[in-house]
């Protein structure tokens, strides 16, 4: 038997276990042109919360009672495509399933000689390449500006503020302990690091780390912390706007300061994106990102949780801050 994971009901506020089902299917034979993949990592994201609820969005929600899915890197366990043999290495977007057929037209091959096979899911995958292309096309850098990052400890915060230290700009981190806050100047360089749940007046802390205002601020949390960084934004300033975390679990629409005067007074950039906005210059940020981590310029944090039957407690986690860098599943 083959086990699986489904979504069992739509969460209310921050998703449970019972949310989830675990349920045994049998195993498929392939067909002509068909491979056989075993699940090796499986990615848990915060975006997949959005999923979760049945609300329109820029990716379909998944179905009740129907198999969960995300990034995933899985291991060709047979193939009866010539393209593919046993033992290959692909990643892609594919089920909570121990194992799973495919045809191949939905799967990268990976080298796992070239990086760890975590990777693909992490710095050398859809979060590498959100914090590549959100930073460069939206906020376009120059060196010697201030950056600030919140959620600066997660997957694509840490890899936005390494790629920023590339780039010669100040980087300042917003993360939510102190121990992330230290880890955010020992293991990935920042500048300056603030505890938003110990920083009794966020605005003035922001004010006083950076004492020439911010030029770009990479969003990740949006809530107060962002209303925050907006007040300190200098003119000509460009706010990156790639998540919401803070919000995701809301039962209600959340009230804030509004950001219309700030931006007209500043003359200042706030623009929302996906990355399969930048879908046909995947190829130039791979091609940065896999530099950079060769030469050592670029970390891979990770945060692995073992056991396919943890992978719904792994993404739960997420919204309790329990990941450095990208919550990654072992199978």
């Amino acid at each position: 038997m083959n086990k699986t994971i489904t979504l069992n009901s739509r969460p209310v506020g921050k998703p449970q276990l019972s949310d989830f089902k675990f349920v045994d299917e049998e195993m498929t034979v392939i067909k002509e042109g068909e491979i056989l993949l075993k699940t090796k990592f499986v990615s848990v994201d915060p975006y997949l919360r959005g999923r979760m609820s049945d609300v329109p969005s820029y990716v379909p929600p998944f179905e009740l009672q129907k198999v969960m899915s995300s990034g995933v890197v899985a291991e060709v366990a047979e193939s009866k495509n010539e393209k593919y043999k046993a033992g290959d290495f692909v990643t892609g977007a594919l089920d909570w399933k121990q194992f799973q057929t495919s045809t191949g037209n939905n799967v990268l091959k990976v080298d796992a000689q070239a990086a760890p096979l975590s990777n693909y899911l992490g710095v050398l995958g859809m979060t590498g390449l959100t914090a590549y292309f959100g930073l460069t096309e939206i906020g376009k850098p120059k060196a010697g500006e201030t950056i600030v990052v919140s959620g600066a400890a997660g997957a694509v915060g840490s890899v936005v503020g390494q790629i920023s230290k590339i780039l010669g700009c100040r980087v300042i981190g917003i993360a939510g302990t102190d121990e992330k806050a230290a880890l955010l100047k020992s293991e990935f360089g920042f500048d300056e690091a603030i505890n938003y749940h110990t920083t009794k007046d966020m605005t003035k802390a922001i004010a006083e780390v950076c004492p020439n205002g911010v030029d770009i601020y990479y969003d990740n949390v949006g809530g107060a912390v962002s209303d925050s960084v907006h007040a300190n934004i200098n003119r000509l300033g460009r706010i990156i706007v790639c998540g919401a975390i803070s919000a995701y679990n809301d039962t209600s629409v959340p009230q804030g300061p509004r950001v219309e005067p700030f931006l007209i007074r500043k003359s200042a950039l706030m623009q929302g994106f996906i990355v399969s906005n930048y879908a046909e210059k995947f190829p130039e940020g791979m091609k940065h990102l896999s530099q950079w981590l060769s030469e050592g310029k670029l970390h891979a944090a990770e945060t692995v949780v073992e056991g396919f039957e943890n992978i719904p407690q792994a993404f739960i986690g997420l919204f309790e801050g329990r990941n450095k860098g990208k919550m990654i599943v072992k199978i």
